[in-house]
């Protein structure tokens, strides 16, 4: 399953507050929204860098990629899932969460710990 992959991709190196949110109520372009933090801009990149090559060795390829550049902030879009990988200051500006979350987001099990 792929948001699995995404998600051991992201707790493999080191990924931060991993939230998975089911927008499928809010959104007709994507089902999931995933998103994570990354302690640097190369944090951010290898984190997504990761997800990328993980997915694709399993025979799913993103649609696109976006922000990889910078750093800052990358997506990574699998159409039905959208990876968010963002610097701890630009998720607490843009707070995703708050926009997308009807409902309490599922907590990866490793973000448990990271509190």
């Amino acid at each position: 399953m792929l948001i699995k992959t995404i998600e051991d991709a992201l707790d493999d190196l080191k990924g931060r507050d991993i939230q998975v949110i089911d927008v499928t109520t809010l959104s007709d372009v994507m089902d999931v929204l995933v998103i994570v933090t990354g302690t640097s801009n190369r944090h951010v990149k290898s984190l997504a860098n990761n997800v990328v090559e993980d997915a694709k060795s399993r025979g799913d390829r993103p649609i696109g990629v976006e922000g990889m550049e910078g750093g800052e902030w990358v997506l990574v879009d699998f159409g039905d899932i959208v990876v968010h990988v963002m610097l701890e200051t630009t998720r607490a500006f843009y707070e995703l969460e708050k926009l997308w979350s009807t409902e309490p987001s599922t907590r990866h099990k490793s973000s448990e710990n990271d509190q």
